[in-house]
């Protein structure tokens, strides 16, 4: 499972850089990860950090960030993962290691990677961690779906992974967006249905 951007600043209900539908999608992204935790598979949580200077920041929202707008800035709590999705209250993300491009395991089956652009493979070591670990179908939930959510869907499906997009744990969902994902054979599944196949697995 792999879940997208949805950390406090971006996911919290009057945060200050909230995603339209973000806070009511938590519980249903919740049953999912306690799912796959109990089920031992892995689940991997794709995160942005957007450094004070602007440096590592997108075009589009340098500028921002540069006249003194902080968003997901590391090592504050608005970077951090919501608590819905933390393997335990204690679980912080390591800044330095991550946007060093290296996965910080959090839980026993719980990792976190940072993303420099909207995709989860771009310019990061995630194609490699999946291919190590023989893992070749991937679920997708998270924050923002026209933007990280799909990009990261049509790199997965370039590289011939098997994808899976959780209609009702994905804020911004579309219906334009949906066939275009199925027309690049992206199969989209309830969470309800996506927890059944998880259990009648085990």
């Amino acid at each position: 499972m792999i879940t997208i951007d949805t950390q406090n600043d971006f996911s919290l209900s009057g945060s200050k850089a909230e995603v339209a539908g973000t806070p009511d999608i938590l519980p249903t992204m919740k049953e999912l990860v306690q799912a796959y935790r109990q089920a031992q598979q892995p689940i991997i949580h794709v995160i942005r950090l957007y450094k004070e200077d602007g440096s590592n920041v997108d075009i589009c929202r340098r500028e921002a960030i540069e006249e003194g707008n902080t968003l997901v800035l590391p090592g504050s709590d608005g970077a951090e993962l919501v608590d819905e999705l933390k393997p335990s209250e204690r679980s912080r993300l390591d800044d330095q290691l991550l946007l060093d491009g290296f996965f910080q395991q959090l839980g026993e089956h719980d990792w976190a990677m940072y993303k420099p652009r909207w995709g989860a493979f771009y310019q990061t070591r995630l194609e490699e961690f999946l291919i190590e670990r023989k893992i070749d179908t991937l679920i997708f939930a998270g924050c923002n779906f026209p933007n990280c959510p799909r990009t990261s869907m049509y790199e997965a499906s370039e590289r011939d992974f098997r994808v899976v997009m959780t209609e009702d744990a994905i804020s911004g969902v579309y219906d334009k967006g949906m066939e275009e994902m199925k027309n690049i054979g992206v199969s989209i599944l309830s969470s309800k249905e996506i927890i059944k196949q998880i259990n009648l697995a085990q």
